[in-house]
């Protein structure tokens, strides 16, 4: 029995003879020979198999072999410079698993519809394989980076009994009778949790009942969340600027194959840096007056706002100090003005807009208890929020970043619908 060996490791059997296991990508025929573009899910290969090298039987079964066909294929791995992977499998034997017929997708040109009904499949593809293994490089970014800055991981519940900006973009459910949404944040549990271990952060699914259709927008989407007990306004600045300029290293680090697939221009990425620019919510409309637009102080920002602000720098830019009215409730006020709140955003370059968001949180209880009356939240549903503010109250503060806009900007691109296995949109629930 030759051993199983998986492609993403074959550079340590060079010439031996071993099995791979896994599916036909493809197949081209050139006279007497077979070429056999395989994948196992870690990688790609091509199978090399010559008609003088085999039996008449084994030649003819390869040359019956179909797109996405399951396979086991001996052989003796090769070195190919010629070879994207930089190896050949020169093949040995063959052994069908299943037989596929009929495959709906193939070389020819999809539509986007076409392709996201049949997303369970579309996966299979070079380029989306490339995706999503970055997105696992992320993730495992996020996660090792906390890990390492010794932040404890809270689970955060996905069904709450509250909003935590207002009810307007949650997804209502029946609780047995009661009223409960599907969570759009972790942070209003994490505060009370990092007032017991310090440093803390959650991470996992959230869902925002948006009726967009933006290229930027999912109903259901990942996000990680830090919150750190004393925090002040520029500790939470500091904590996004470290953090995300280790996560892009990393990814540029670990990731170069799959954005050289993806046809990724990694130039920008490389400016990723500290110090990241950092400005006020009022220098940022300074900047969008001078670029032309006719932007009025005190909305939020737009998709075409950020990308504007965003062509003004070569790295994510910082900013701070919103107006109050377009933050959420929980949101400190600046001591110095307190039609200002202490939050920041943080934009992408290239177009990509806020992939981050947070800020410093009201720390005291009779301002926290006017502001959910002022938006006209249900006070009993804050209780248990409010003893935070009761029992040993400090100032803190976290934020919270979106997974897939993050894979969307490092991936280059144009919609966050790739940057998911099964994305979620206003008109998609299917698959």
């Amino acid at each position: 029995m030759k051993k199983w060996v998986y492609i993403s490791d074959i550079a340590g059997h060079v010439g031996e003879e071993i099995t791979l296991k896994g599916w036909l990508a493809g197949r081209r025929s050139s006279g007497k020979i077979h070429f056999l573009q395989f994948r196992d899910g870690s990688g790609f290969i091509q199978g090399v198999l010559a008609a003088g090298d085999t039996s008449p039987e084994l030649f003819e079964l390869a040359g019956t072999l179909t797109q996405e066909s399951s396979l086991e294929l001996d052989g003796v791995i090769k070195e190919d410079s010629r070879s994207p992977s930089g190896f050949e499998l020169g093949i040995t034997g063959v052994r069908l698993v299943h037989l596929t017929e009929d495959y709906p997708i193939t070389r020819k040109e999809h539509g986007v519809d076409f392709l996201m009904d049949h997303r369970h499949l579309w996966l299979r593809s070079n380029r989306q394989h490339a995706i999503l293994r970055v997105r696992s490089e992320i993730e495992q970014a996020f996660r090792e980076y906390y890990y390492q800055k010794n932040f404890v991981l809270i689970d955060s519940p996905i069904l709450t009994p509250a909003a935590c900006e207002g009810t307007s973009t949650l997804f209502e459910t029946d609780y047995f009778g009661e009223r409960a949404f599907l969570s759009q944040s972790g942070q209003l549990y994490l505060e009370p949790a990092c007032a017991a271990f310090g440093k803390v952060y959650c991470f996992g699914p959230t869902f925002r009942a948006e009726k967009s259709k933006t290229r930027r927008h999912l109903t259901e989407f990942w996000m990680l969340e830090p919150e750190i007990a004393f925090a002040r306004l520029d500790d939470v600045c500091d904590l996004a600027e470290d953090f995300l300029v280790a996560v892009v290293a990393r990814v540029l680090d670990r990731c170069g194959e799959e954005l050289k697939r993806l046809e990724r221009d990694t130039g920008p990425l490389s400016n990723v840096a500290k110090p990241l620019p950092r400005i006020t919510y009022t220098e940022a409309v300074d900047v969008l007056h001078k670029a032309g637009s006719d932007f009025t102080w005190g909305g939020d920002f737009g998709a075409p706002d950020e990308t504007v602000l965003g062509e003004n720098y070569d790295r994510p830019v910082m900013v701070t100090h919103w107006p109050a009215e377009v933050k959420a409730f929980y949101m400190e006020r600046d001591p110095q003005n307190q039609g200002l709140a202490l939050g920041v955003d943080v934009l992408a370059p290239e177009g990509y807009g806020e992939i981050i968001g947070g800020g410093e949180r009201m720390s005291s209880h009779e301002q926290l208890i006017s502001q959910i009356q002022t938006h006209q939240l249900p006070e009993e549903a804050f209780k248990w929020y409010l003893d935070v503010r009761k029992y040993g109250s400090v100032p803190h503060g976290g934020f919270g970043i979106g997974l897939e806009r993050t894979v969307a900007w490092l991936c280059g691109l144009k919609h966050v619908r790739e940057t998911i296995p099964f994305p979620r949109m206003l008109n998609r629930l299917y698959p």
